[in-house]
C-alpha cells in the first residue's frame, strides 16, 4: 500500500489539502492519507484562501493554534479490501488510549509512533480476541505484557 502520512499541521499538508480540494476529482497515488482532519474551521479557512483572501503564510500561522483531530482516508478499492470487523469490547478503547500515552511517556516517542506499535503488536491482537478474555484484564497489566513483548523483540 502507497500510504501518505502527515504528523501535523504544515504546509505540505496544506498544499496537498489544497490541490485536493480544488479539483473536481481529486487526484493523488496514495491508497491511504493519514493526518489532521480539516474540519469545519479549517475548511472555511482553506475556502478564504482559494478566494484570495489570506496568504498561505497567514493560513499556516493560525494552524498553529488549532488543535488537530486525527483522520485515516482508506482512497482505493484495495486499501479498504484491507479493512477487517473488529468485535471490540467497549472497556478496549480505554485501554489503548491509557497503553498508547504511556507509551508516549515512558518512551520519549510521538502519539503516532506509540499508536504504530500498540496496534500492530501482538498484545493488541490478543486483546481483541474475546477468546482470551485478556480485556477483562486492567491497562496496567496490558501494558506490562505489551513491555514484555517490545523487549522480547528487541533481544531477538
Amino acid at each position: 500500500m502507497k500510504v501518505l502520512r502527515f504528523d501535523e499541521y504544515n504546509e505540505q499538508w496544506f498544499d496537498f489539502v489544497v490541490f485536493n480540494r480544488s479539483k473536481r476529482n481529486p487526484i493523488h497515488e496514495y491508497d491511504i492519507v493519514e493526518g489532521p482532519v480539516a474540519d469545519d474551521d479549517v475548511t472555511q479557512q482553506i475556502d478564504t484562501y482559494l478566494a484570495g483572501k489570506i496568504t498561505k503564510e497567514d493560513f499556516l500561522n493560525e494552524l498553529k493554534y488549532h488543535k488537530p483531530t486525527h483522520q485515516i482516508a482508506f482512497c482505493t478499492l484495495e486499501s479498504l479490501q484491507m479493512l477487517e470487523k473488529i468485535n471490540k469490547n467497549v472497556f478496549v478503547n480505554d485501554i489503548d488510549d491509557a497503553v498508547t500515552q504511556l507509551l508516549v511517556s515512558e518512551f520519549d516517542m510521538t502519539e503516532q509512533q506509540a499508536i504504530d506499535i500498540y496496534f500492530q503488536s501482538k498484545t493488541y491482537g490478543r486483546l481483541i480476541d474475546e477468546n482470551t478474555e485478556l480485556y477483562k484484564k486492567t491497562w496496567q497489566e496490558i501494558y506490562e505484557l505489551l513491555k514484555l513483548e517490545l523487549k522480547y523483540k528487541k533481544i531477538q
